[in-house]
């Protein structure tokens, strides 16, 4: 039978021969259908042991005999290049798509009742009785075999966008999985065995039937929704493409069709609920106004964020401004399947079918950002990231590479090539505020380990350095780049990331903790507005916490570089971790009279010294040479001082860093200050008691007569000649070097 859930018709599609009768059928996949004709076609399962090819209009165009015994499940891979079929034979088999045989996976000694793909149709998981058996296609890789539940399971579904494994057994309980086999949650105890499971294609809710019992689960497991129709056991459920309606089969011979309604949204004020299929709630907490946003067709997604509610119906795509809810922005969408609306302060990102599109509060195209083997249907909240600048977004083929778009062209970041990391990476964030050149990206990979790295590549080298460990989940602030995320039993926030880049041995000191054993286990930040975190719980329950506001007014006084009002509120609150922000902040930007009097405060004086000698320096070449160095980069201070053409205070550079080949490489190169370097060398190696080893050293030495009179004449010289250029080329001053040296 066929129902046209609009207007209620229903039609016979086939009526089957007398001795067939038939158990399971699955859609071809619509979504990768390279023809039109083929995602009209579904195969019906049956007991008599066939499998049976049948299109839309109910013409049977193959039968194939599969099994001896009823065939109990047949499932379509997600690009529908192959079919699996279990039966009560125990048996696992794989089939193309025209019905020919390809293999006989596995036998067992039991009934298999339920079987379902993996993400990448590589693996497939079956029932065996009370156990759960994962097993790739290829043979003699490592099979997958855990106990699940205490009765027969009867029913498990895998979601390509969480990777995560749901099960239902005779022991009244339903279960969720991650594709290792680790228990993430078990149900209490229902009265009957669950009957079915069935995950909504985006992975965020699953539905569970049991008799007289249809329930809405939280992908974590927790239930939203209890439903107790009158209807027998369900014992099939399918979800709609855009996941916002079920149909359950039921044993009284009924088919049961819900909707998914009262999902809800905060931001700031503003709560929303979705009411109807068709209608929104608004309503102001401040002064209790109450709006109601009504809709042609059914709601199928919305964000609200950033001042905005974007809505995504089955046709059209709605932008209203929480300014105003009467006269919203509409334009028609593509596919009308929208799976994820991400939003940012000037636009917002929608995907839809197999493709993202990124639009303006004005409704306008920017970008439509695509590389090569991109699953858009896949992509969650996790896996795809949104800044007014650029767009990240992990690859599924390869986890261990992340697409960096610039988010106005739609075209790949500099060279082309991904940022690589050594591990899988589980989840990425890009970071909100600041200009685009110091877009930041935070990740977490496999291990739990937290990195952050900047999105554009200066050079070669990729320069991702290592925050935090066990780190659960991560967010940044909508309106200064402040870093949050759960680790280990405690909240922590990165006041400052960028303080990796700056100075290392500050981050420590720019961080901010506390305990969060409230949270219990496996908890999830939601979001991270103004200086308020939100986080939901194991059990579904949305707890709040507060962080400091002081951090966010310092972000916004530096950005408008007003230094003063800076310090002033840094000695106002007297806290240390805001006087180490500031002290990196002020670094960062170069200037060094704050980083003073903010390195003063939490007392490391060594490096009120060092800046104390900068500040002195005559030309701003040496100036900013000095600076570069305390920031860790001693490359780009090189290149600063070697284009303004002060070869000796790029050679001294590296005698301070002991960099000696470095140094003697540059003396050589220019032809001068060769002794100096020698000269620094042996003393070097008479303190030490060491005898000269390196070739390059000896070869030199030879040659070369060290004379300290006469190096420090020509230093002298050095000094001389740039007292006496200090207009804007004037070679970086001498004296920075000597005095680092002392």
């Amino acid at each position: 039978m066929k129902w046209n859930l609009l207007t209620s018709e229903t039609v016979q599609v086939v009526k089957l021969p007398e001795d067939i009768y038939p158990i399971d059928f699955h859609w071809f996949p619509k979504t990768n259908a390279k023809k039109q004709t083929q995602g009209e076609m579904f195969v019906l399962t049956s007991s008599d042991g066939k499998f049976h090819l049948i299109s839309k209009l109910g013409r049977v165009e193959k039968s194939v005999e599969a099994h001896s015994g009823a065939v109990l499940a047949g499932r379509w891979n997600y690009e529908g290049t192959a079919l699996v079929t279990v039966g009560e034979d125990g048996q696992i088999k794989i089939w193309s798509k025209s019905g020919m045989l390809r293999s006989t996976l596995a036998q067992q000694g039991t009934p298999v009742y339920s079987v379902a793909w993996g993400p990448d149709s590589e693996k497939l998981i079956y029932t065996s009785g009370k156990q759960l058996i994962i097993k790739p296609l290829q043979p003699n890789a490592k099979v997958l075999q855990w106990k699940a539940h205490d009765g027969i399971i009867l029913k498990v579904d895998w979601n390509a966008v969480n990777d995560q494994i749901i099960s239902a057994g005779e022991d009244c309980k339903y279960k969720v999985w991650d594709s290792y086999g680790r228990l993430l949650y078990s149900s209490p105890s229902h009265e009957y065995p669950v009957t079915s499971v069935a995950w909504a294609p985006d992975g965020e809710l699953f539905a569970v039937g049991s008799f007289h019992t249809l329930r809405l689960c939280d992908k974590t497991g927790w239930s939203y929704a209890l439903e107790k129709p009158n209807t027998g056991s369900i014992f099939n459920i399918a979800w709609s493409i855009d996941g916002t309606q079920i149909a359950g089969a039921c044993g009284n011979g009924h088919v049961i069709f819900a909707h998914v309604v009262e999902q809800h949204w905060e931001w700031k004020n503003f709560e929303i609920t979705l009411t109807k299929r068709r209608t929104m709630q608004v309503r102001n907490v401040l002064n209790d106004a109450l709006d109601l946003l009504e809709f042609r067709d059914r709601v199928i997604k919305a964000s609200l964020n950033y001042g905005n509610l974007v809505v995504s119906t089955s046709l059209q795509c709605y932008v209203f401004s929480t300014k105003n809810w009467n006269t919203p922005l509409i334009f028609d969408l593509k596919e009308g399947t929208v799976s994820l609306i991400l939003q940012t302060e000037r636009h917002f990102l929608l995907v839809d079918g197999g493709s993202l599109f990124l639009y303006s509060y004005e409704g306008r195209l920017i970008s439509s950002p695509k590389f090569p083997g991109m699953r858009a249907d896949i992509l969650n909240y996790q896996t795809v990231s949104l800044s007014n600048d650029t767009i990240a977004i992990k690859d599924k083929s390869d986890e261990k590479l992340i697409y960096v778009f610039d988010a106005l062209s739609g075209k790949l970041h500099g060279d082309g090539k991904p940022l690589t990391h050594k591990l899988e990476v589980v989840e990425i964030a890009l970071d909100q505020k600041g200009p685009a050149n110091e877009r930041k990206i935070a990740y977490i990979d496999k291990n739990r380990d937290l990195y952050i790295t900047p999105v554009r590549r200066f050079g070669k080298e990729q320069r991702v350095v290592k925050i935090g460990t066990m780190v659960l989940t991560l967010a940044w602030n909508d309106t200064a780049n402040i870093l949050c995320g759960l680790q280990d039993n405690h909240f922590t926030a990165w006041y400052y990331p960028n303080v990796v880049y700056v100075d290392k041995d500050l981050l420590p000191k720019t961080i901010f903790e506390k305990d969060a054993s409230e949270f219990g286990k496996n908890p999830q930040i939601v979001s991270f507005v103004g200086n308020r975190v939100t986080v939901r719980r194991a059990d579904g329950s949305l707890v709040h916490t507060n962080i400091s506001p002081y951090p966010a007014i310092l972000h916004e006084y530096v950005t408008s570089s007003k230094w003063e009002e800076a310090v002033r509120l840094c000695r106002f609150v007297k806290d240390q971790t805001l006087w180490a922000c500031l002290a990196a902040m002020a670094v960062a930007s170069k200037d060094m009279t704050t980083a003073e009097v903010a390195y003063a405060s939490i007392g490391e004086i060594d490096k009120v010294q060092y800046i104390n000698g900068i500040k002195d320096l005559p030309s701003k070449e040496s100036r900013l040479a000095n600076t570069l160095l305390f920031n860790g980069n001693v490359q780009d201070a090189e290149t600063v001082l070697l284009q303004a053409g002060l070869i000796y205070q790029a050679i001294r550079i590296n005698i301070n860093l002991y960099n000696w080949e470095r140094a003697l490489e540059l003396a050589v190169k220019h032809k001068t200050h060769v002794d100096t370097v020698l000269a620094y060398r042996q003393k070097y190696l008479e303190d030490f008691n060491k005898q000269e080893t390196n070739k390059r050293f000896l070869q030199y030495a030879e040659g070369v007569v060290v004379e300290w009179d006469k190096i420090k004449a020509k230093i002298e010289m050095e000094l001389a000649k740039e007292r006496d250029h200090i207009s804007g080329s004037a070679a970086p001053s001498v004296r920075s070097s000597i005095s680092s040296v002392r």
